[in-house]
């Protein structure tokens, strides 16, 4: 019976390995499939992305948040335009901001609690020039690889009318950061809560 019992126990996972297998699925998870993109538009796509990372999506003229993959919402190809993007908790990264590109409809964006979301992240949905367009309030909230970079960064969001930043640690450069950006930016509702 002792020898049954040593059999079944596991042996211990080597320091960081759970680590690296999340890394992985989420890299997974984020890897772009442009034939999906060009099959099912570009909405359907990135809500598709989006879901599977964890984050939540609104789409046009609906106040209910779409959260379940399997209850994203079928019709015409088009049909249903993102609206609103709350990526509290997710696992999106700098790899799957492509599905961004053909969004052309997103005014709102809330990224909190994000591990993956760096400078690189922000420099790039800066430069998407659909939501250069359309991008009207930002969040970032609790994303500690957030530096005065990637805030900087966002100056190219020239419709951006608000822009609120919360527990970013990486922001060593507060005054003058903020105060580049509001010039770049002279419309913009600048909301901090930074210590």
């Amino acid at each position: 019976m002792m020898a049954l019992g040593t059999l079944l126990r596991k042996p211990p996972l080597p320091p960081g390995s759970c680590r690296a297998f999340w890394g992985w699925l989420n890299a997974v998870f984020n890897k772009v499939d442009h034939e999906r993109i060009r099959a099912v538009g570009p909405d359907r796509a990135a809500s598709e992305w989006l879901l599977r990372c964890g984050a939540l999506v609104r789409f046009q003229g609906s106040p209910k948040w779409q959260q379940d993959y399997n209850g994203l919402p079928t019709g015409p190809l088009g049909k249903y335009k993102i609206e609103a993007i709350n990526a509290t908790d997710s696992c999106i990264m700098y790899r799957g901001f492509d599905y961004l590109d053909g969004l052309e409809h997103v005014t709102d964006i809330k990224l909190e609690k994000c591990m993956y979301i760096q400078d690189e992240c922000l420099q790039r949905l800066s430069e998407t020039s659909n939501l250069q367009k359309s991008l009207q309030q930002l969040k970032i909230i609790s994303c500690g690889n957030v530096t005065d970079k990637g805030i900087l960064a966002l100056h190219k969001l020239t419709n951006l009318e608000y822009l609120y930043l919360s527990d970013l640690p990486g922001i060593r450069e507060k005054e003058t950061t903020f105060r580049v950006l509001q010039q770049a930016l002279p419309n913009l509702e600048l909301e901090l809560d930074l210590e």
